[in-house]
């Protein structure tokens, strides 16, 4: 079930009005998402190659401390990037597979708004919601 290769309007927003996860709407979210992966991994090669160009050798202890907490920062954000590329190489799977936009959960749709602001959902607002209050409760007991 595959929708590669199909030209969308430069203006193309998927809509209530459209059949649910129809090639055009799978094709959007498709190129959206390996938007979002190329844009992770450019800046990924950026910060590598400012780590390789700057060096710890900073003489002034306060200079160089300063400098490996922002690469550490730096490196923590790359590190939650790398886990939003799996999930976005999973969304990519299920667009293959015919699942993307349904609850692994519940097998509804899940809603237009809700992949416009988060493409890798995976589950309903309403599953992730009880999905995280469980988790909660586990954490706590």
């Amino acid at each position: 079930m595959t929708s590669a290769g199909l030209q969308l309007p430069p203006d193309y927003r998927p809509s209530t009005d459209e059949e649910f996860m129809n090639p055009r709407q799978l094709e959007y979210f498709r190129q959206r998402l390996l938007a979002w992966k190329r844009q992770i991994l450019d800046e990924a090669e950026s910060t590598l190659n400012v780590l390789q160009m700057e060096s710890l050798g900073e003489p002034d202890l306060n200079d160089r401390a300063s400098n490996e907490t922002d690469w550490s920062i730096e490196l923590r954000t790359r590190d939650r990037q790398r886990k939003v590329i799996a999930k976005i190489d999973a969304a990519l799977r299920r667009i293959e597979e015919g699942e993307y936009g349904y609850c692994e959960v519940t097998g509804e749709p899940i809603s237009l708004r809700r992949l416009e602001a988060r493409p890798i959902a995976s589950m309903t607002l309403e599953a992730q919601e009880k999905h995280e209050r469980r988790e909660k409760v586990s954490r706590e007991g």
